[in-house]
């Protein structure tokens, strides 16, 4: 029998649960504060958080997490009781949960400020829902409006995906985004995906009108492996094979029940479907992250892991974040970088059935977009491509007169006497430095074209094969026109931005042939507007944004990473996407046979023409502001790496050298300080001992690589 006490703490606990979930809508925080007189940092101040963060609670971009949100919510609900709110605004009560316009058979969207969950389907009797953690309630007829703007479809109401935990009563309960959790009454994997298709709603709309919506991605905790007769790790063969063998009793149970495996089998992404139906897809991706489908090198902290410790509310916090802001995961970051492009560029439109007055799915080329495998270009290719067989002797190394090699920069240069003498080498980032290339860049999207003694069209993306090696520039810069920076020795192909920009620094450029796609667009415009948006929201709530004066830019971004270690991972996650995505457009072989086709050849995103655009972009826009930098300060790098360049400084701060104009403003058309991508951050400092003594034991190394920790470890680049 419970004593008074006992009871009376239990009690006490649902209350502190009750206040932890009654949050006001943001707008009506931001009211309430004003109202009362209070500015945000007194309000962080005795909260104990930054005022940042209560700057994004009132505006909704994050939510308070305990025990922070019991201490809010309490200090919000005195506020309300000394000012209530105008009796010209509409009572929560008041505010329908779903618009009139939202009630018929086939609804679309439901406007974002109906947050409360809607009594549930047929579902509801064997599925529970938990109060959750981010509920709000609208307030008033402003931060209705205000919220309309984002549209959340009924469908897909709980949320992109759910991590699956397994208490040890054996009760299994689903964790979503926002801190929803429900019950799950499946005892088996195919019975999981079909609650997961009928009762979950979970999912995500598609990001452009022509797309479809992406399947919803269950996340299997190791205590649900056990509860569904998985292994909690693979066998030394199975890891080898990325997938269980198929004649294991889980897959017997899939196939038993109707269900399908893609090629790839049972892995750490698994995907099990049924054809669809229609326009309707029945599939269900599964993600394992004990078998490692959230490799460390995408998505997590390699020096202080992060995600082995963390609960299924956390994980589906932070996979749900990155789904929200970039798209629901596919595989690893790089599949889904390229995912996204398809996502936002379709292949396909409909059209109208002439029979039946309706709409099909797939029935024409999609403007704008990558709609056919197209026949590939000799000098585009890399070695091992099937169109090479037979046309260089064995082991021949391919030149740039025969292979466009348009990649990062991977240069260094010995310090001179008059740099020895300054202090430190300084190392500073360009911010998504891939990703801030392809915006408005524009890339080929049809077939090429093959042009004999062509004039040059910076217009016409493709290849051009041209001599360039008659250009001199000072030998304290790169060239270029190469990765290594060194001078070219003939005629090599470069892609269009390269050519360009030899025109632009005054140069005679006579093309001797050409590869030319007369049919182009911004096909990548889109992909870099949403990373851009996903970029700038994750750093936002780490504290860093636009705007920032450079010596708090510079203070917040070394503090970052530990104003939220699950941001930082999703921020990580994000460069990842936009890195990987380029990288996917001319995806390499793996244990395919020389000469022979890979998978990835079938694809109509396999485009090393547009990854070529894009690096030789890179390139080129980072040796435009050294050369600006260079002319204006008469300063001069020492190593460029990807996307870092190093510099000699008399001070260990990029405040120390970069040049600004005589009003203090940073140097127009040379590297900037801040958060944006193409925008610069600070890598890292050494002495130029430091520097001296890498040279002594490696020869002419790339400090570039190395300024962030010392040589401590590889630089992973962006």
């Amino acid at each position: 029998m419970s004593t008074e006490n006992e009871l009376f703490s239990a009690v006490d606990a649902l209350l502190e649960q009750v206040a932890q979930d009654d949050l006001p809508d943001p707008a009506e925080r931001k009211r309430l504060r004003e109202t009362a007189g209070l500015s945000q940092a007194q309000i962080a101040k005795a909260l104990d958080a930054r005022r940042e963060a209560v700057g994004n609670w009132e505006t909704g971009r994050t939510e308070p997490r305990p025990p922070k949100r019991a201490a809010y919510a309490r200090l919000l609900e005195g506020l309300a009781s000394r000012f209530p709110a105008p009796a010209t605004e509409v009572p929560a009560a008041s505010v329908p949960a779903f618009p009139d316009a939202f009630t018929s058979p086939a609804p679309e969207t439901v406007p974002a400020s109906a947050t409360a969950p809607p009594s549930r389907p047929k579902a509801a009797a064997s599925s529970t829902t938990r109060p959750a953690a981010s509920s709000r309630r609208p307030g008033s007829k402003k931060a209705v409006a205000k919220k309309t703007t984002a549209a959340v479809d009924p469908r897909f109401q709980n949320g992109p995906l759910a991590v699956i935990d397994c208490d040890t009563d054996g009760q299994v309960s689903a964790y979503c985004v926002g801190g929803l959790v429900l019950d799950v009454p499946a005892k088996s994997i195919p019975a999981l995906v079909e609650w997961t298709l009928k009762e979950a709603r979970l999912g995500q709309p598609r990001l452009h009108r022509n797309g479809k919506d992406a399947d919803p991605i269950v996340v299997l905790m190791p205590s649900a492996l056990e509860r569904y007769g998985l292994p909690v790790a693979l066998s030394e063969e199975e890891r080898r094979a990325g997938r269980l063998p198929a004649g294991h009793k889980v897959i017997k149970q899939v196939e038993r029940a109707d269900w399908q495996l893609t090629k790839r089998g049972f892995g750490p992404w698994a995907r099990i479907y049924r054809p669809a139906d229609g326009a309707k897809r029945n599939c269900v991706q599964l993600c394992i992250p004990a078998w490692n489908a959230l490799d460390i090198r995408e998505w997590d902290d390699r020096d202080a892991p992060l995600l082995p410790t963390m609960g299924a509310a956390d994980l589906a916090r932070f996979l749900g974040t990155f789904a929200t802001r970039v798209m629901t995961p596919r595989g690893t970051t790089a599949v889904t970088g390229l995912e996204l492009m398809v996502a936002l560029h379709p292949p396909t439109m409909a059209v109208r059935d002439e029979e039946t007055g309706g709409w099909k799915p797939g029935g024409a080329p999609a403007p704008g977009a990558l709609t056919a495998v197209y026949a590939p270009v000799e000098c585009e290719v890399p070695d091992g491509h099937p169109i090479l067989k037979g046309k260089f002797a064995r082991h021949h190394q391919r030149t740039p007169a025969e292979m466009l090699m348009e990649e990062s920069y991977d240069w260094c240069r010995p310090l001179t006497d008059a740099e020895c003498m300054k202090r430190f080498v300084v190392g500073i980032d360009v911010n998504m430095a891939f990703a801030a290339a392809t915006n408005r860049l524009t890339v080929g999207l049809g077939a090429a074209t093959h042009l004999q003694r062509p004039e040059f069209d910076p217009k016409l993306p493709g290849s051009w094969l041209v001599d360039l090696s008659h250009i001199e520039l000072d030998e304290r810069l790169p060239s270029p026109f190469t990765p290594k920076g060194t001078r070219p020795e003939g005629p090599a192909w470069y892609a269009t931005p390269t050519v360009a920009y030899a025109v632009e620094l005054g140069a005679r450029v006579e093309p001797i042939e050409a590869y030319v796609r007369y049919e182009h667009g911004g096909y990548l415009d889109a992909w870099y507007q949403r990373l851009r948006d996903a970029y700038m929201e994750t750093m936002a709530d780490l504290g860093v944004v636009s705007g920032m004066e450079e010596d708090a830019f510079l203070e917040a971004m070394a503090v970052s990473k530990s104003v939220d270690p699950e941001m930082a991972l999703v921020l990580k996650a994000i460069k990842a996407t936009a890195k990987g995505g380029i990288g996917k457009l001319r995806e390499r072989p793996r244990g395919t046979p020389m000469y022979e086709p890979w998978p990835a050849l079938e694809r109509k995103e396999w485009r090393p023409d547009i990854r070529a655009a894009v690096l030789a972009t890179s390139r080129t826009n980072m040796h435009r502001k050294v050369m600006k930098v260079a002319t204006a300060a008469d300063l001069y790098p020492v190593a460029i790496g990807t996307d870092c360049v190093v510099y000699p400084s008399d001070g260990p701060s990029p405040l120390d050298f970069l040049p600004h104009t005589d009003d203090g403003k940073p140097l127009p058309g040379a590297f900037r300080l801040g958060v944006s991508p193409g925008m610069v951050k600070h890598e890292g400092t050494q002495s130029t001992l430091w520097a001296e003594s890498q040279y002594e034991k490696h020869g002419l190394v790339n400090i570039a690589r190395l300024i962030k920790d010392g040589g401590k470890a590889a630089d992973e680049g962006e």
